[in-house]
Formats: C-alpha cells, sequence, structure tokens
C-alpha cells in the first residue's frame, strides 16, 4: 500500500488548506471526505472573508494571511474570489465611537479602511435606509466567496496542479500508530499508511477519538441564515455589516469604549440568540442575509432544534428591513449551519505522539482564518 506523508481527515476549508499547505511543502497528501463532498460549516456560511472582525491579538492576522491565499489562488484560477470590500455601519452614536476607534487601531496595523460619513454611505448604498445609520467604516481589502462552491474549486485545483489524491465517501473509523507509522482505517476495511495525520473533521465527535472530544468543552453552534430571489436590480458591492456586527465581533472588543457599551431594550431579544445582521449578494443577485447563534454542549447536540426556527427568522428580517430597502422580500431559502467552538473561542487542537494532530473548534470564523491557520499548523506538524 502507498504511503503518504499527510494523511487529511475532512475536506472542508480547514482540510483542504491543511492539504494545500502540505503540497506547498513538497509532501504526498491525501484528503479523505465521509460525504461525496462537503456539506457542512464550509458550504453553509455567508461567504464573507473579513479579518476587520477577527480579535486583533490573535485570529486577525491569520485572517490577513487568508486573504493573500484567495486572492493568489484567484489570480491562477476562479474560485470566486471578489475583493469588493466590507462595510460596517454603525446604526447609533456609541457604535460610530467603536467605528473611529478600529480605524485608529487598523492605522497600526497598516490594515487599509476608510470612514465613511453619511453621505458616503448613501452614495455607495442608496438601498440603506438612511434613518438607520450615522456612519460607516470601509475595508476594501476584504473579498467574498461563494461558499458553496469555492472549497470544490480550490480542491479541485490542488488535484490538477498539485498531486492531491482524494477519497471521497469514504469513512474513516480508526487511527493508530503501529511501529512509528500512522494506520488509518476506513469502513470499506482499507487500511493507509501516513507518515502523519491531520484529522479536520469539524463536528463529527461520534467516530474518531470521542473521549477527546468529550473533554475538550467545546459547544455546537446552530445558526439561521436565509437567501432572497435573484434582485438583479440592486447592487451591494461588498460585505455589509449592521451595527448589532459592531457589538458583536471580537475585533471592536479591543476598543476602549467597548466597556461601556449600552443595550437598548429592544436589542435583548437579539442578544438572546446571537443574532447580527449580515447582508451579501451573491453572483446570481440574490442577498443572503443572517444570522442568529444558538449553542448546546459537544455531547449534547441534539438539543439543538432540527428545524428551522421561524421566531428567529421574523427577529432577523425585522432588523434587516429597518436596514436594506428592497423591492421585495420574498425568501427562496432558509437553512441552518452547524459549527463547532473551542471553549476559548479560538480552535480546538489535539496531538498524538507528535504523529496524529487533530484541528477543529475554529468556530465562524473559519471561511475568513482557516487557510491562514492551516498554514501555521502544517509548519508545526512538520517542524
Amino acid at each position: 500500500m502507498k504511503k503518504y506523508d499527510l494523511v487529511v481527515v475532512g475536506a472542508g476549508t480547514l482540510g483542504t488548506f491543511h492539504a494545500y499547505h502540505a503540497l506547498l511543502s513538497g509532501k504526498s497528501v491525501l484528503l479523505i471526505e465521509k460525504d461525496s463532498e462537503p456539506i457542512e460549516a464550509t458550504v453553509r456560511n455567508f461567504g464573507q472573508v473579513v479579518p476587520s472582525g477577527q480579535a486583533l491579538d490573535t485570529w486577525f492576522e491569520h485572517g490577513r494571511k487568508s486573504l493573500n491565499i484567495y486572492k493568489n489562488f484567484q489570480s491562477k484560477h476562479n474560485i470566486s474570489a471578489r475583493q469588493n470590500g466590507s462595510y460596517y455601519f454603525a446604526s447609533d452614536d456609541q457604535e460610530m465611537a467603536l467605528l473611529e476607534e478600529m480605524r485608529a487601531l487598523f492605522k497600526i496595523k497598516d490594515y487599509a479602511s476608510t470612514l465613511l460619513p453619511k453621505k458616503s454611505c448613501f452614495e455607495r448604498f442608496p438601498n440603506l435606509n438612511t434613518e438607520y445609520y450615522k456612519g460607516g467604516l470601509f475595508f476594501p481589502d476584504e473579498i467574498s466567496v461563494e461558499p458553496r462552491t469555492m472549497v470544490h474549486q480550490v480542491r479541485e485545483m490542488l488535484i490538477k496542479h498539485f498531486g492531491l489524491h482524494f477519497m471521497n465517501n469514504t469513512v474513516v473509523n480508526g487511527c493508530d500508530i503501529k511501529n512509528g507509522i500512522c494506520e488509518v482505517s476506513t469502513a470499506g476495511n482499507e487500511i493507509i499508511y501516513a507518515e502523519k495525520v491531520a484529522i479536520c473533521s469539524g463536528h463529527e465527535f461520534k467516530i474518531l477519538y470521542p473521549e477527546i472530544f468529550k473533554k475538550s468543552n467545546m459547544k455546537i453552534c446552530k445558526l439561521n441564515m436565509m437567501q432572497t430571489f435573484p434582485l438583479p436590480e440592486i447592487k451591494l458591492s461588498g460585505n455589509i455589516l449592521s451595527g448589532l456586527s459592531i457589538r458583536r465581533y471580537d475585533s471592536f472588543k479591543s476598543c476602549n469604549s467597548y466597556p461601556i457599551l449600552q443595550t437598548p431594550d429592544w436589542q435583548k431579544p437579539y442578544s438572546k440568540w446571537g443574532i447580527h445582521i449580515l447582508f451579501k449578494q451573491a453572483i446570481n443577485g440574490s442577498i443572503i442575509i443572517g444570522d442568529s447563534h444558538e449553542y448546546a454542549d459537544a455531547d449534547e447536540n441534539a438539543k439543538l432544534s432540527v428545524g428551522i426556527d421561524m421566531e428567529i427568522n421574523e427577529l432577523i428580517l425585522k432588523e434587516s428591513k429597518r436596514i436594506l430597502n428592497l423591492p421585495n422580500w420574498k425568501i427562496q431559502n432558509y437553512w441552518a449551519g452547524y459549527y463547532a467552538q473551542a471553549a476559548d473561542g479560538g480552535v480546538f487542537e489535539h496531538s498524538i505522539q507528535d504523529k496524529i494532530f487533530i484541528s477543529t473548534g475554529i468556530g465562524g470564523k473559519g471561511m475568513t482564518t482557516g487557510a491562514g491557520y492551516s498554514q501555521q499548523r502544517i509548519h508545526d506538524i512538520f517542524k
């Protein structure tokens, strides 16, 4: 049997970019996916790549690296990456003060941003309700991708041009170390040999190393999202993030005035469900709207409802209509996304005898930071 330098279990964003960085360093790589293709958090998100929202002392730099990786891919092969920037719109004076402070913090980091007065916001987005916003902050270097297709386009490019081996519809149900070699076993009774194994299996905690995941204190998060029918007459050029996003995103917690931020009574239901309003226009002209956050312990994920909670969706739509004026609000799709979140809000890492490396629980920042984080993780695996 062929022996690989690295076997990666899980072909989502983290697994795919683990494979990419290992291939770049000259390693032979096999990527294994239990489904026909990834169907979880990697494809059920907004596709916004927004380092500006990440914790400044940690994940921001992974996001900045990810931007460069996506842009480098796009310059050679179409992976749907579009540099159309990100816009944060403040709905009150407190949020506007945070935007002004963030502008100063990012100037120190040499990360381009532009503070927008109300008039400039209207000129760029005439469909925004002028009664909603006080001003905005624009990050021109940030991008959006199509999550339903991006990871597949990257994987196909790695197969064609980098020699990636890929196995789908393959459940890995065992991973052992014998005589210094990793033996990866599948439900189809195959044995695959590897020098190292990277396990990037998302929120699948029951098959491999359940005892490790049970002690991890990770959470499972459920998100509600929706998508309008195509609205070609509307042009939203960029990722749009609201005042609720300013209040939720980690980067703003570095601002001096964040600890004294007051929560109005009307926002309390939104805080209860972890709702913050995002918009992104897909290539077909439809607009993706969301999202919410409900949590359960990793070993109690059945507590999260399997249905779509329309009470939450009505709250999302109510605030969305306060922000944006659309010709109609006909929704063609509602869906829920699920991801694992590490206890400390970062990522869950665990290694076994310097041979098997678990990386999961990156939470909602996977699309933004996963490519850059995977570069560091592969460096650590093969150091």
